[in-house]
């Protein structure tokens, strides 16, 4: 790094512009291979001006191609996308097939990532096609590298094999170098992800990984370099992992470790640490397997601002990274667990949650809400916390219990149902209840209420609590638990109920009285979406009881709503229209008269308020629905009311008959009017009325409500 910036500095002195633009490049090289891409991008906006000035059209072609792979990585698409394709323009111009062929490659990479182009492949096929016409073997095979990756992605192994033998002898053919130890790396992990795809290749698939990994080792050390030797035991590693060879696993692991920690590449050395926890636990040395798991733990806390965007895209944390979290929770759940062990694994499923709800919202700041939190044991003596774990094997319920001392004891209660096949049955359920025409969803209903509430009733039944709190996991999500059944009658008519996606609330405490509230909806037929004809009447019963300010069809606009909340003081908001909730949040969004109201909009008008001595108390939205079987969306639904700063939200799973809807949306708000009635209590008292209406009886109508956050 000194070097190239000592470089630089000499060549501009002799006023070398060229050379100095080139020197700027390998500067900004030499921080993507740290991983400091943020870094990257000034030599690099240095480099082009110089080229651009000098009149050097074939290195502004190059300078531009490096400009988008950087951009790549920090997640800034759009920009990668401008200044790959002028670099492409001004190379192909210029007929310089080395800079055409590098910056095809990268455009596949960036198309790969997006899973947006059909023509990823052809992509690739004329960089290497290119490359191999200027003599650039390393270029052909990394290109030809990546085309093995597109292909066993698609399910073609063959294909992917085909690309991969050919790309093996031309590395090997290079010098020692960087790339070359990286293009190894991917090698051996190409050979090593095809081997279940083609057994009657196994063993010689098994001895191409090995071998690639080894000549990457090899490389790496012959070059000092550190990051890249990690990477190569690391793999080989985990493949002897997945060969049961134990112990010759975790000494590969170890080296990989070591290596890391000479650089800084932490995206790297919790995957070893990860890595050690399991072969160390396949060992039976559970003791060291949780002293790395909480190393690994440790190590992803320091870069999850890092990981929220990975080479162009959200990172999903519950498949990357969960099962760390998971596995780590595995091991300290088990018979005997101490209540410190509970509250570990507890707070290590705790730590996923947050990554989750960021990783969604794309934004940090999301933690930041939680500064003021206080933990849902610490809240109500009448209510019970349960936490559901949903491993492989089985199911674990970590619950909260109230005692006599005014605090709360967790215990466990385990259930021999893995995940998997709890999912599938919540799946059935979802799709069961919307059929508002039969009465399938009965059988789900039961099965569900013996796995996940049936263990508890012992417990339960010696308590006064009158209140259930859940905090899911996974496709939990997508359920309202208060239509699970135990027979007899539903959840909701034993507890009320609220969810959570987390432990903490902020700053928990009763709905203040009198509230007012700013209720806004349409009724009318707008862009597209249908009339929802009873929301007039829902509104203007909410006004006979509370001081509210009314915002209906051509008044609901954002500018109106922003400037009536800047005017005055809600603890209440109240929003009745068309909404829906996507993993995708560029069609996660609340209809307002002439606009789609975003998550972003939504924080930029409701966010300051948290801030305020008076924060919004409760957020609903009611006609809003999520994607079915959409665990993300579902989070979102769940995160909007941290994201908006609300206190609580109130807030439907699918879209329910506005009639219907209205009537139970007035009748909780009547209950909710009694200083002495809960959120949940209310809620619950709405649901049952609705219950004993022979036209709503179904729970299609009543159970998709869910109360989340803080239900006092």
């Amino acid at each position: 790094m000194h070097h190239w910036q000592e470089a630089v500095r000499a060549l501009e002195r002799e006023g070398e512009a060229d050379q100095q633009s080139m020197a700027l490049v390998h500067l900004a090289q030499a921080y993507q291979k740290l991983g400091y891409y943020q870094q990257a991008l000034q030599p690099l906006q240095a480099a082009q001006k110089l080229a651009a000035k000098s009149g050097n059209r074939v290195l502004e072609a190059a300078i531009l191609g490096e400009l988008g792979n950087v951009h790549m990585p920090l997640g800034l698409v759009k920009q990668a996308s401008q200044y790959l394709h002028e670099g492409l323009r001004l190379a192909r111009e210029r007929k310089a097939d080395h800079q055409v062929a590098t910056i095809l490659n990268n455009l596949g990479n960036m198309a790969a990532s997006q899973g947006a182009a059909e023509d990823v492949l052809q992509i690739y096929r004329e960089s290497a096609r290119l490359a191999q016409l200027t003599g650039n073997q390393a270029l052909t095979a990394r290109a030809l590298t990546n085309a093995a990756l597109i292909t066993l992605r698609r399910g073609e192994p063959q294909e992917a094999q085909a690309f991969v033998d050919q790309a093996l002898p031309l590395l090997q053919a290079l010098s020692p170098s960087h790339e070359k130890a990286y293009s190894l790396v991917s090698v051996g992990l190409i050979y090593a992800n095809l081997r279940p795809h083609l057994p009657v290749q196994d063993a010689d698939l098994l001895q191409l990984a090995l071998q690639s990994f080894d000549e990457a080792t090899a490389v790496a050390q012959a070059t000092s370099d550190d990051r890249a030797a990690s990477y190569a035991w690391g793999y080989l590693g985990h493949l002897y992992e997945t060969e049961g060879r134990y112990q010759e696993a975790l000494d590969l692991t170890r080296r990989a470790v070591f290596a890391v920690q000479h650089v800084q590449a932490p995206e790297a050395l919790y995957q070893w640490q990860w890595q050690s926890g399991r072969v160390l636990k396949a060992l039976g040395d559970r003791k060291a397997a949780m002293a790395a798991y909480r190393q690994a733990l440790h190590t992803l806390q320091t870069i999850r601002h890092e990981m929220l965007v990975v080479y162009g895209e959200p990172l999903r944390f519950r498949e990357t990274v969960g099962p760390v979290y998971a596995e780590f929770a595995d091991l300290l759940l088990q018979p005997g667990a101490t209540q410190e062990a509970l509250e570990e694994a507890r707070q290590a499923l705790e730590s996923l949650k947050v990554a989750e709800l960021q990783n969604y919202f794309q934004d940090e700041c999301v933690a930041a809400l939680r500064l003021q939190e206080t933990s849902l044991d610490e809240v109500s003596q009448t209510a019970v916390v349960v936490y559901p774990v949903l491993l492989p094997d089985r199911t674990e319920l970590l619950v909260s219990l109230p005692t006599r001392a005014g605090q709360s004891k967790l215990q466990r209660f385990p259930v021999l149902i893995g995940a998997d096949q709890i999912t599938q049955e919540v799946i059935a359920f979802r799709q069961a209840l919307e059929n508002r025409t039969t009465r399938e969803y009965l059988l789900h209903a039961q099965r569900l209420y013996n796995w996940l509430m049936r263990p508890l009733e012992p417990a339960l039944a010696s308590l006064a609590a009158t209140t259930l709190v859940f905090v899911p996991d996974g496709a939990l999500w997508t359920i309202p638990m208060a239509s699970l059944h135990d027979g007899e009658q539903f959840l909701i008519q034993k507890y009320a109920l609220a969810m959570t996606p987390g432990l903490n609330l902020t700053d928990p405490r009763p709905l203040p009285q009198p509230a007012r509230v700013l209720a806004a909806g349409l009724t009318q037929a707008v862009q597209g979406f249908s009339p929802l004809p009873y929301v007039e009447a829902e509104l203007q019963a909410i006004a006979k009881l509370y001081q509210s300010d009314l915002l209906l069809n051509q008044e609901f606009q954002v500018s109106r709503l922003e400037n009536t909340l800047a005017r005055g003081i809600f603890p209440i908001v109240h929003i009745a229209s068309h909404g829906q909730f996507s993993s995708d949040l560029d069609h996660t969004f609340i209809l307002t008269f002439n606009d789609k109201l975003t998550l972003e909009r939504l924080d930029q008008l409701l966010g300051p308020l948290r801030f305020g001595d008076e924060p919004i108390e409760l957020l609903t939205l009611s006609a809003c629905q999520t994607a079915a079987g959409d665990e993300r969306a579902a989070l979102g639904l769940a995160g909007v009311a941290i994201k908006a700063g609300a206190r609580s939200a109130l807030a439907t799973l699918w879209y329910i008959n506005d009639q219907a809807s209205s009537e139970l949306v007035v009748e909780f708000y009547r209950h909710l009017r009694a200083p002495s009635v809960s959120r949940a209590t209310a809620l619950q008292r709405a649901q049952i009325h609705l219950l004993g209406d022979p036209d709503y009886q179904h729970p299609a109508y009543w159970a998709p409500f869910l109360l989340i956050n803080n239900w006092l």
